[in-house]
């Protein structure tokens, strides 16, 4: 099987920790190289962020983990792509 190198993830969160150290955390992930927040709503209890994570063989578990390690969690996977390259979404403009 192809390892997953990049995850797009829909992540519920409350306002503690703040929106930098969560990312660092996830950044400091065995196995991820990249991690990338964009708030894409906010809540008066919860943020709404898309996690974009790169690496070269993610594993799904263990950044769940990590995320609720967090007090946070994985609403939805929106996209995932394995292999040696990334295959650019039309639909996405990418």
């Amino acid at each position: 099987m192809a390892p997953v190198t990049r995850l797009v993830l829909d992540v519920l969160k409350p306002h503690d920790p703040g929106v930098v150290p969560f990312t660092a955390r996830l950044g400091d992930v065995e196995g991820i190289d990249a991690a990338t927040a964009t708030v894409v709503e906010v809540d008066e209890r919860v943020k709404t962020l898309r996690v974009t994570l790169a690496g070269e063989d993610l594993d799904l578990g263990t950044i769940r983990e990590e995320v609720e390690d967090l007090s946070a969690s994985v609403h939805s996977i929106d996209q995932v792509s394995c292999g040696s390259r990334t295959v650019e979404d039309p639909l996405l403009g990418e």
